[in-house]
C-alpha cells in the first residue's frame, strides 16, 4: 500500500482508506457486526491506515466497532470522525460551542480515547462557512486537547473553497468520482496550494461505479439507494452522486471499455481518483473482507493512461455534466 501526505497534519496515510458508513448499518440495509469486524481486520491486513467514521453512523456503532479494532490490533492507524448531523433540526445555529463539545465528548467515549485525531463538520448548512465563531469553537477544542485537528465534509465545491479560508481547516472531504468532476476543475489545485488534505468520498457513486447493478436490481427499503434518490431524507448528491439511476447505468456501460486489463470497474474508478494530483486518500466503503482487498488493490493501476482519463472526461461531458455540474 502506497502512502500520501495528509496535508498540514504531516501524517502519512494509505492512499486507499476505509469509509465506515456502511458498517454502521443505518441507511445501507443493515449490517452484521462480525462481518464488519472481518472487513476492518482485512483493511489493516491490506495496509490501510486511515478509517473515516461519524457519530451518526449506526448511532455510534461504527465508532464503537473501530474502537474494538484498536483493541484487537497492534498496528497503528488513523481514525477520523465527523460531528453535526445529530442536530435535529440540522441548522447552522446548532453548530455552536456547546453542541460541538457534546458531540466530541460522545465520540471520545465511543472511540475509547482521550483525544480525537481529527473531527470534521458533517456536511453542515452552507451558512456555517460564514460563521467564524464555529471554527473558533473548534480551535478551542484543539487547545483543550480534545481534538488534534479539524476539517469539514462538504456537499458543494463552493463550501469547500469557503472552508479552506479558515487556517485551522486541515482537511476537506468531498464527493469526487467519475460522475462528479467539478472538484478537479475548481478545488483540488487550491487545496494543494494551501496544503489542505483532500479525502475523496462516495468514490463509487453509491456502488453504481462497481458495475454490479442492473435495471432489475432491488435495494432494501431501509437502504438510501431505495429511499433517497430524489433527496427525500438528505442531500440527493449523496445517492448515486445525484445522477438518476438509468443514466448512471448507461454511463457505466460507456466506461467499461476504458478499464485496463486485470482491473475491475471499481478498481478503475478508484484509480481514476488517485490519478489526480491533490487527492490525499480515497475512502470506499466495504462491509465484506473481499471488498476491502479488492479496493486496496486498486492502487496498483495508477496512474491511468491519458486515454482512459480522457475517456472518463468525455462520458462525463456528454452524459453527466448537464445533470450535476451546476448543483454541487
Amino acid at each position: 500500500m502506497k502512502c500520501r501526505t495528509f496535508g498540514k497534519t504531516g501524517w502519512q496515510v494509505s492512499e486507499i482508506g476505509f469509509g465506515a458508513w456502511g458498517i454502521g448499518g443505518g441507511q445501507w440495509g443493515g449490517a452484521n457486526d462480525e462481518e464488519s469486524m472481518a472487513a476492518l481486520h482485512a483493511a489493516v491486513d491490506a495496509g490501510i491506515t486511515l478509517f473515516d467514521t461519524a457519530d451518526v453512523y449506526g448511532d455510534g456503532l461504527s465508532e464503537r466497532l473501530i474502537a474494538r479494532l484498536r483493541r484487537e490490533r497492534s498496528e497503528p492507524f488513523h481514525v477520523i470522525t465527523k460531528a453535526g448531523r445529530r442536530l435535529s433540526p440540522h441548522t447552522a445555529d446548532g453548530y455552536n460551542a456547546e453542541n460541538l463539545t457534546a458531540f466530541v465528548d460522545r465520540s471520545l467515549q465511543n472511540l475509547e480515547t482521550d483525544r480525537l485525531e481529527l473531527v470534521q463538520l458533517h456536511c453542515p448548512p452552507s451558512e456555517v462557512y460564514s460563521r467564524p465563531e464555529v471554527f473558533a469553537a473548534l480551535d478551542d477544542l484543539v487547545q483543550a486537547g480534545k481534538i488534534g485537528h479539524y476539517g469539514v465534509s462538504v456537499e458543494k465545491v463552493d463550501e469547500a473553497l469557503a472552508a479552506i479560508d479558515y487556517p485551522g481547516v486541515a482537511s476537506v472531504q468531498i464527493i469526487f468520482n467519475c460522475f462528479r468532476l467539478k472538484p478537479a476543475e475548481q478545488f483540488l489545485s487550491e487545496a494543494l496550494r494551501r496544503n489542505v488534505a483532500v479525502i475523496a468520498r462516495v468514490p463509487l457513486a453509491s456502488g453504481m461505479l462497481s458495475g454490479r447493478f442492473t435495471a432489475d436490481t432491488v435495494f432494501p427499503a431501509d437502504d438510501h439507494r431505495s429511499f433517497n434518490r430524489q433527496g427525500e431524507v438528505f442531500d440527493k448528491g449523496e445517492t448515486f452522486s445525484g445522477v438518476d439511476y438509468e443514466t448512471g447505468l448507461a454511463a457505466v456501460e460507456r466506461l467499461r471499455p476504458l478499464v485496463p486489463a486485470g482491473a475491475t470497474l471499481s478498481q478503475f474508478a478508484l484509480a481514476w481518483i488517485l490519478s489526480h494530483e491533490g487527492i490525499s486518500t480515497v475512502i470506499p466503503g466495504a462491509r465484506k473482507a473481499e471488498q476491502v482487498v479488492a479496493n486496496a488493490n486498486a492502487a496498483a493501476f495508477t496512474p491511468l493512461s491519458n486515454e482512459a482519463m480522457a475517456g472518463v472526461q468525455t462520458v462525463y461531458d456528454e452524459m453527466i455534466r448537464p445533470l450535476v455540474h451546476h448543483q454541487w
